[in-house]
């Protein structure tokens, strides 16, 4: 029998987590069980990029590979929220923002 190698998934290191006053003020808005803004940030750790162009997301996977800043966008379906996560090229920290804050 043979096996197939796999890759182990890639996990980005995401620093100190931060949010900016208005992705507090959504947060707050959303209900108790409303899972967007934690999912978003388990899909942005796993180098799913959310709704960015086909290729922001190569830029993306070359700047986990080198060291560099990466970027996600998610969009909350019921309030067309967008909301942008950055991850700082030295992984010491990463800021979820509204696209007005940046």
């Amino acid at each position: 029998m043979t096996t197939t190698p796999t890759t182990p998934p890639r996990v980005l290191p995401l620093g100190r987590l931060v949010a900016t006053p208005g992705v507090a003020r959504f947060m707050a808005s959303l209900t108790a069980t409303d899972t967007f803004v934690g999912d978003s940030i388990q899909r942005h750790m796993n180098c799913n990029w959310g709704e960015m162009h086909p290729e922001d997301c190569k830029e993306n996977d070359q700047a986990v590979d080198r060291g560099y800043r990466v970027m996600s966008k998610f969009i909350h379906a019921a309030t067309d929220t967008t909301i942008w996560i950055i991850t700082e090229a030295d992984r010491s920290s990463t800021t979820l923002l509204l696209p007005e804050e940046y």
